[in-house]
C-alpha cells in the first residue's frame, strides 16, 4: 500500500525533502529534525502508519517497485519540487560469508545502495530543477574488513561509491551530494548487531539519533558557496 502523504511543520516550508527509512531510529530523528526546522517531509518506508509520519510506503528491498510508488505520489501532486534526499534506511545482517547466502547479499545491497540510487535516478530531474542536496548516511568513519559483516560493509562501500560517482556526474546541474558516516549511534537496530556480536550496548556511550539527525539537518543549510563533501560524526570527548 502506498500513502501518498506528506507532513510538514506549521512554519514556513524551507523545502520539499524525501527520507528513506523514516520509521527507523536514525530515519524518525531525521523526519522530525527536519519537520521542526521547517522543511515538507515525504516518508519513504516500511510500516509509515506505525506512527505518525505519512508518505510513501515502500519496500526498499525491491527497488523495481519505487517507481510506482514516485508515479502515484506525482500523480497526487504531492511529488512537486524535491530539493533534499536524504537515505537513512538501512539492513544489518551479521552472517559469515560462508553462511550468508544470495538472499541476504540480494536484500542487503537492494536496501542499503540499490534503492538509493534508484530513488536517486527517479528524483533526479526535481533535483535539478531546485539544485537539490543527496545525503547517504553510511557507516562508521573508517569501517573496513569486519568480520561476519561483509554484506553489510560491502553495501556501504558500494553507497560510498555511488555517492562519489554522482557528486561527479551531477556537479554541472548544481546538485549537491554528502555521505555522513555517523559512529555508534543509539537505536534499535545498532542494539540488535552488538547481540549478535556478543558485545555490550551502552546506548549512553553512543550519539543520539536526534543528535545526528540535527548534523544532517545542518548539513543541509550550508551557504551556496560550500558544503560538506563528507561528515563523519562521532560522539563527543568524554
Amino acid at each position: 500500500m502506498i500513502k501518498c502523504c506528506t507532513r510538514e511543520s506549521g512554519g514556513t516550508v524551507v523545502g520539499h525533502v524525501l527520507v528513506t527509512g523514516a520509521t527507523g531510529g536514525i530515519g524518525a530523528a531525521v523526519v522530525d529534525a527536519l519537520v521542526q526546522a521547517g522543511h515538507r517531509v515525504t516518508a519513504v518506508g516500511r510500516d509509515i502508519g506505525r506512527s505518525d509520519v505519512r508518505g510513501i510506503e515502500a519496500d526498499l528491498a525491491e527497488p523495481g517497485t519505487l517507481a510506482a510508488a514516485v508515479e502515484e505520489l506525482a500523480a497526487a501532486g504531492e511529488l512537486g519540487e524535491v530539493h533534499a534526499l536524504v537515505h537513512c534506511a538501512g539492513t544489518s545482517p551479521v552472517l559469515a560469508v560462508a553462511d550468508a547466502g544470495p538472499e541476504t547479499w540480494r536484500r542487503t545491497l537492494a536496501v542499503n545502495v540499490a534503492s538509493a540510487a534508484e530513488l536517486v535516478r527517479l528524483t533526479l530531474p526535481a533535483l535539478r530543477r531546485s539544485r537539490g542536496h543527496v545525503i547517504f548516511v553510511n557507516a562508521s568513519p573508517g569501517m573496513t574488513g569486519v568480520p561476519r559483516w561483509s554484506a553489510f560493509v560491502g553495501s556501504k562501500a558500494a553507497l560510498r561509491e555511488l555517492a562519489d560517482s554522482l557528486r561527479e556526474e551531477e556537479a554541472p546541474h548544481g546538485i549537491r551530494v554528502t555521505t555522513v558516516y555517523p559512529a555508534a549511534t543509539a537505536t534499535d537496530l545498532l542494539r540488535e548487531v552488538r547481540s549478535a556480536f556478543g558485545r555490550p550496548y551502552d546506548p549512553e556511550l553512543c550519539i543520539r539519533p536526534q543528535t545526528l539527525a540535527a548534523m544532517i539537518v545542518w548539513a543541509l543549510s550550508a551557504p551556496p558557496d560550500a558544503y560538506a563533501a563528507e561528515l563523519s560524526v562521532v560522539p563527543s570527548p568524554r
